[in-house]
């Protein structure tokens, strides 16, 4: 049986509205800076064909290429993914929130904080099956931090030239304008939640 196949009907669901809305805010936001596709590119190390089928919901991009074109574009990685909203109180119901799945992989994030304006702060809850890897995100810049808690499972972060292993229970707080990656290295699935804090961005 495939990892698709395991998948209910309502997460596929939450990640084909998720596709389609990151298609559609990634063409808004880049029309919005004034940046053509060539210009993207450039920024963000993405080819200019695989900016196009994004942008067209031809082509669901992994969460490196997402992280790439979320720098790129001056916001957060859930804000490319959910849209904003102007409540002071919010509830997200699990078939609402925003979900992106790596097919290769079988890296699930799931976007479990609100998008409000003016606010940066993303809670996500990230799934890596036994053995997978989530490839290495790009530096953020200067002033954003990562925590991390990890809720089961074991999980190596390596973050610049530094490897640290995090078991269940432990919690990780990394400067992240170092390149880092996240591998599972246990033998039952490892669920971490992430927070990415840009509020000290300058």
């Amino acid at each position: 049986m495939s990892v698709r196949e395991t998948v209910a009907p309502a997460q596929i669901a939450a990640e084909a509205d998720s596709q389609i809305h990151v298609s559609e805010e990634i063409r808004r936001r880049r029309r919005a800076l004034n940046l053509s596709l060539e210009a993207l590119a450039a920024r963000s190390g993405v080819s200019r064909s695989m900016i196009s089928k994004i942008e067209r919901a031809e082509a669901v991009p992994s969460t490196i290429v997402l992280s790439r074109l979320a720098e790129a574009l001056g916001v957060t990685f859930s804000r490319l993914m959910a849209p904003a909203t102007d409540l002071e109180v919010l509830l997200i119901p699990a078939r609402r929130q925003p979900v992106l799945r790596d097919e290769e992989s079988g890296f699930l994030r799931r976007c479990l904080s609100p998008v409000l304006p003016g606010r940066g702060i993303d809670l996500v809850l990230n799934t890596l099956p036994p053995g997978a890897g989530t490839g290495e995100f790009t530096a953020h810049r200067r002033g954003v931090s990562e925590y991390i808690y990890v809720l089961r499972g074991r999980l190596r972060a390596v973050i610049g030239t530094r490897t640290v292993i995090a078991e269940a229970g432990d919690s990780l707080y990394f400067e992240a304008d170092a390149g880092h990656a996240f591998s599972n290295v246990g033998t039952e699935i490892c669920e971490y939640i992430l927070v990415i804090d840009p509020s000290r961005v300058r």
